[in-house]
């Protein structure tokens, strides 16, 4: 059984006194900026001059440039974008790390393949809530919060899970619970999930019902509520009631036809090569064959978005939503 933490559990005493720097002001770092300051904490904020630095000053953060606001901090909470992260950390983190300090990052990546290795002297902790930053901070207003990972990496005080948790509770995760886990689990689980089923798997899933719809001659917009709206409504039944309270949610002929459909269509041969590509993960072939793709250009990411844009089901749902959300 995974260990569990909640607010009872928690304190934010190994906080109190410590000078956070939150490195980043995007969505995730926002949010937990706030929150930490808003549960007493003593934050400040580290990134480049432009836009987001002046978000920050109005918001009433101290903001300095990344190296500085390592320099002053016992606690960095490093949210920058993966791919970015290691050559700020080359070139502006390591450099004014001090030693005793703790680092949190919110996805493993960058340190489970190696593309980052901090100074032994260091504590490296990871707190990974499991929502989008926007939410983070929305739950956090209603008194509420979103679940999270925590995990240590490196261990150099002796206290970088109670660090780790620490956080974890200043942007309100132990509210709603916290599993411990490591960062090679949170990682692999994290580009897997994404990859078969999250992003990949439910685009591909998607698209290709809305195409054998459109091929049978059926209407694109109709094909769309079908293939793509729904889907929606479907995942908010599964999301809030799981799998058996969703079939009792929908018709009875549905409820059929899923059971005796669905696993003929996604077989044990989709499973296999699921299996498959996790293993890519694991091995860390996705990690440098994505590094790669970035660091030169990212010409074939860039390809594989415009795909996406130019699919013919982006003009249908243009459409769709403009009736819908009247955007």
């Amino acid at each position: 059984m995974a260990k569990m933490y909640t607010d009872e559990d928690v304190s934010l005493d190994p906080l109190v006194g410590k000078k956070v720097a939150v490195v980043g002001y995007g969505i995730q770092g926002r949010a937990q900026a706030l929150n930490l300051r808003d549960s007493g904490m003593d934050v400040i904020v580290g990134v480049r001059r432009g836009k987001s630095w002046e978000k920050a000053e109005k918001e009433g953060f101290e903001v300095y440039e990344v190296g500085e606001a390592v320099s002053k901090a016992d606690v960095i909470l490093y949210l920058l974008p993966d791919m970015v992260q290691p050559d700020v950390w080359m070139n502006e983190v390591e450099p004014n790390l001090k030693d005793g300090a703790v680092v949190d990052f919110a996805h493993g990546f960058t340190v489970h393949y190696g593309l980052i290795k901090p100074k032994s002297s260091v504590d490296v902790v990871m707190v990974a809530p499991k929502a989008p930053g926007a939410a983070v901070r929305e739950e956090f207003l209603r008194g509420k919060g979103v679940p999270a990972l925590v995990a240590v990496h490196q261990d150099s005080s002796g206290m970088a899970l109670e660090y780790a948790l620490a956080i974890a509770k200043g942007i309100g995760a132990t509210r709603a619970g916290v599993i411990e886990t490591t960062f090679a689990e949170e990682t692999e689980t994290d580009l897997i999930g994404e990859q078969n089923v999250l992003v990949g798997g439910l685009m591909e899933l998607i698209l290709k019902g809305w195409e054998t719809l459109v091929d049978m001659g059926y209407q694109p917009e109709v094909a769309y509520f079908e293939a793509l709206n729904e889907a929606k409504l479907i995942m908010d039944l599964i999301w809030r009631y799981g799998m058996k309270g969703m079939l009792e949610r929908v018709s009875v002929t549905a409820r059929y036809g899923g059971l005796t459909v669905g696993p003929k269509v996604l077989d044990d041969g989709v499973k296999d090569r699921m299996r498959r590509y996790a293993e890519r993960v694991v091995s860390g072939e996705f990690a440098r064959e994505w590094v790669k793709v970035y660091r030169n250009g990212g010409e074939r990411f860039n390809e594989l978005m415009r795909r996406v844009e130019e699919h013919p089901i982006e003009e249908v749902g243009r459409r769709v939503r403009r009736l819908i959300f009247g955007e």
